[in-house]
């Protein structure tokens, strides 16, 4: 459920409770030094709009793209390589895949040698310069970091020294679009060293990313504490004579710019502004903390290799010494695989106690953490760091969160029952006790579920054989086809050029509209390495965006021997709008762990559950792309964090679907198309435990709305703690009141909920969106019944009213209208306790 831009970190010009400062930064003496000669800087703004005429400059850019692009096409056809045919920019020419594209797409994902000679051309052709990584400019090498992050800040000084000098209508007019300037200018450089730190091989691209990260991210404390911008801001909005000419994107970017100085002290004397930024420091440092140091207090047990029957014998091997003594990580696949098949219930009930008792150290780092979030929000002027965070979500407030998480419960109990039942009646069959005295218990959960799941399970089948029919090119081919169903989009492959992408491996999609042409860039990083994170992710390395004439102008004079609309965009692609409009194009990068073929001569072949990641990433990347607000604040996945997950959960539903898997999967070697009743078997599997599933994601949600609004954490003064608020008892009370099934009272398990330090009050986000997207499965695309998963016109209706606003419309305007449902328009808790009633079945 992993995406950066969007649920999980939007970059923001504000939001400093989110953010790193340096200690012993003082914010008034840099905010003052950030904005001084702010009236040279605003006449420097002015000489820059007036170089070219604005429609001139419209007219070089598009003749620009278009020249450049088909000199890249006439060099790569004299050389004899493989060469994509390109719509002509902004003609919207129709549009057409042909065989030999939709195989070629097959063909670069199934083979690493079909790839690199794809690509070989372009790679070894001298006559073109060297590209930075993702086509940026300043990203040739590592230094280049160093430079971009200077280049940036003096553009920012430039942009904030225009806001706090506007007098005139038209200054105050366009406030929203400079401050939403001022934050691509940031985000286009936090967004890629975010990416890069976490990803690229290189240790000097990592520093570099992290030294460029930590200067910006001081930048932002500085500018959330820059009343300046926020008096500004606030000027504009109070004149109707200004709003009036705003259209909706800018009143969204206006209205949640002033809930982000708000949320950030901005109103209160200096003391207490300093007091504000130190504790958003040292959450950022418990917050790193505790996610490192979630590890079991007891970090091994040893059994009699007699006791542990049932247990895979290869792991048993592993694990078991010379002197017959087996030894467990209490954190490891070896604990949690003893949990699902040791027969002695009295290892189970260990092991399980153990996994789950986390150090007195780490309880005590959650609850400083806890603590200092609340006085974060008694400062900002909220009663709790809940109503502070769900301020500006869909919910809106903590009574929201609860209306939903009961109905959801309710709905789920039925299902719920039904398993423990089962459950029961399969221990019961087993046990030698009264069969009144037989209870299921927590460490029983997996045991007994693992071996219901083994009763559907074909026996005459191996457990990879779905595989064959799910090669990586083959699902990637079938992604292409559907999305040019439902929206009219298509991926083509692209060759890359030397120094664009972070690894040989990367492979990079270029996405085509019918009637839009080129509208996104992707880059595929899906196999797994040595050194590279295992978890799936979608990160967003550069949002859409209207690059202004006035921008174009600008970077023709700063940069003259560049085309302007790359200089506009640091190099990295534009492309024009049927209406003549240029934007900077969404670049996505897509991360997963796939493991590399077996044989030179085989392809990756994918899990069922594979599939589903990869839907579900691409669900993401589908936002992003789709998502191409003028303003990048609100593009794509820049939405409320209980909104962005909705695209992504829809997507599995269709990786599940008869009709789609029809599309595409068919067996790697005899080509012979998938049976669909092994995908069935696994679907079936996977809903027996569904119950057991959401009760637990319920559970967590309500353990982080108890944590995060619970007035003990502060006295009625503010600041202290009362000694009093023990987070144990509060697990131990909420599932008590709420769980199935009992847990060990020795358990510290919230010490392992790493899930808070990023999601404080609004966990229930992803059970929210899992249920709205259930509806619309059901209701829009008739759960896939005769041909809905793949109808133009349910696509074109999910497009129009969810995908293309990005984060630019009110989420619940979205949801009325995509199901045509009114009464959710405003929302509130009774619209949140609807959407709990439909549950997250299916």
């Amino acid at each position: 459920m992993a995406t950066t831009s969007g649920h999980e970190s939007s970059f923001n010009i504000l939001g400093s409770a989110k953010l790193n400062t340096a200690d012993g930064k003082n914010p008034t003496s840099a905010a003052t030094t950030a904005t001084q000669g702010q009236t040279a800087g605003a006449k420097d703004q002015a000489s820059a709009s007036g170089g070219l005429d604005k429609d001139a400059a419209c007219r070089k850019a598009h003749d620009e793209l278009e020249a450049r692009l088909r000199d890249e096409e006439l060099s790569a056809r004299s050389r004899g390589c493989p060469v994509t045919s390109w719509p002509q920019i902004a003609k919207g020419d129709p549009f057409t895949s042909t065989n030999s594209e939709d195989q070629l797409l097959r063909t670069v994902f199934d083979s690493h040698q079909s790839w690199l000679d794809f690509s070989k051309c372009a790679q070894a052709d001298s006559s073109r310069p060297r590209k930075g990584l993702i086509q940026n400019r300043y990203l040739t090498q590592p230094s280049g970091f160093q430079d971009f992050t200077q280049a940036t800040l003096r553009k920012c000084r430039n942009i904030v020294a225009k806001v706090v000098a506007a007098s005139s209508a038209e200054d105050y007019r366009s406030i929203p679009r400079d401050m939403d300037r001022l934050s691509d200018c940031l985000c286009r450089v936090l967004d890629i060293a975010e990416f890069v730190r976490a990803n690229h091989p290189s240790a000097a691209f990592q520093r570099a990313a992290g030294e460029a990260y930590m200067t910006l991210y001081e930048y932002m404390n500085i500018l959330n504490t820059t009343t300046g911008l926020n008096s500004q801001l606030q000027k504009a909005v109070a004149s109707p004579e200004i709003t009036s000419a705003w259209g909706e994107e800018e009143k969204i970017v206006a209205r949640n710019l002033l809930k982000d100085f708000s949320k950030s002290a901005i109103n209160l004397p200096q003391k207490q502004r300093e007091r504000f930024v130190e504790l958003s420091s040292t959450i950022s440092q418990l917050g790193t903390a505790f996610l490192q140091r979630m590890a079991p207090a007891r970090s091994t047990l040893t059994f009699n290799v007699d006791r542990l029957k049932g247990m895979d014998p290869l792991i048993l091997k592993r694990i078991t010494s010379r002197r017959g003594s087996a030894v467990i990580s209490t954190a490891s696949l070896e604990s949690w695989a003893a949990l699902r098949t040791v027969e002695d219930e009295a290892v189970r009930r260990e092991i399980y106690i153990a996994g789950r008792t986390a150090s007195s150290d780490q309880i005590q780092i959650l609850e400083k953490i806890l603590e200092f979030r609340a006085e974060v929000a008694a400062l900002s002027g909220y009663q709790s760091y809940a109503e502070m965070n769900l301020s500006d979500k869909m919910a809106q407030s903590p009574a929201a969160v609860k209306s939903f998480l009961t109905a959801l419960s309710a709905d789920n109990s039925s299902q719920m029952k039904q398993e423990l039942d089962e459950m029961l009646s399969l221990k019961r069959l087993t046990s030698v006790a009264n069969d009144a005295a037989v209870e299921i218990q927590a460490w029983d959960r997996d045991y007994y579920r693992a071996r219901l799941a083994a009763t559907l399970r074909s026996k005459s089948r191996r457990a990879d054989f779905v595989s064959a029919y799910f090669s990586l090119g083959t699902v990637i081919q079938g992604l292409s086809r559907l999305f040019s169903r439902l929206y009219g989009v298509r991926f083509v492959p692209r060759e890359t050029s030397p120094g664009e992408t972070w690894n040989p491996d990367v492979r990079r999609l270029d996405v085509l509209d019918e009637t839009e042409g080129h509208i996104a860039v992707v880059y595929c990083d899906l196999f797994a390495r040595e050194g590279k994170s295992p978890n799936p992710t979608h990160f967003t390395l550069r949002c859409s965006r209207r690059i202004s004439p006035a921008e174009l102008a600008e970077a023709s004079t700063l940069f003259p021997d560049l085309e302007p609309s790359s200089a506009a965009n640091d190099g990295m692609t534009t492309s024009l709008s049927p209406s003549g409009n240029l934007h900077q194009l969404p670049t996505i990068a897509i991360i997963c762990d796939f493991p590399p073929p077996r044989h030179s001569s085989h392809p990756t072949l994918l899990s069922f559950r594979d599939v589903q990641t990869l839907f579900h990433e691409m669900g993401h990347a589908i936002h992003s792309i789709l998502g191409r607000t003028d303003l990048q604040v609100v593009s794509g996945t820049r939405c409320a964090t209980d909104f962005a997950e909705l695209p992504s959960v829809l997507m599995e539903h269709f990786a599940s679907d008869p009709t789609v898997l029809s599309l595409f999967a068919r067996h790697w070697e005899t080509n012979a198309p998938l049976p669909y009743e092994l995908v069935a078997e696994q679907l079936d599997i996977d809903r027996k435990g569904q119950g057991a599933d959401t009760e637990n994601q319920i559970l967590l949600a309500m353990l982080d709305q108890a944590y995060h609004s619970d007035p003990r954490l502060l006295t009625s003064d503010g600041g202290d703690h009362h000694g009093n608020f023990d987070t144990t008892r509060i697990f131990h009370a909420i599932h008590a009141r709420h769980g199935s099934i009992a847990e060990p009272a020795e358990i510290t398990a919230q010490g392992f909920f790493g899930h808070l330090v990023e999601y404080g009050g609004t966990y229930y986000s992803y059970l929210f969106d899992r249920a709205i997207a259930g509806k619309v499965w059901q209701d829009i695309f008739r759960s896939g019944r005769d041909g809905g998963a793949i109808s133009r016109d349910r696509g074109q209706h999910l497009r129009d009213e969810v995908l293309r606003w990005g984060g630019g419309r009110d989420g619940w305007r979205c949801v009325a209208g995509v199901l045509g449902d009114e009464r959710l328009r405003d929302g509130g808790a009774e619209a949140m306790a609807e959407v709990g009633k439909w549950g997250v079945k299916g």
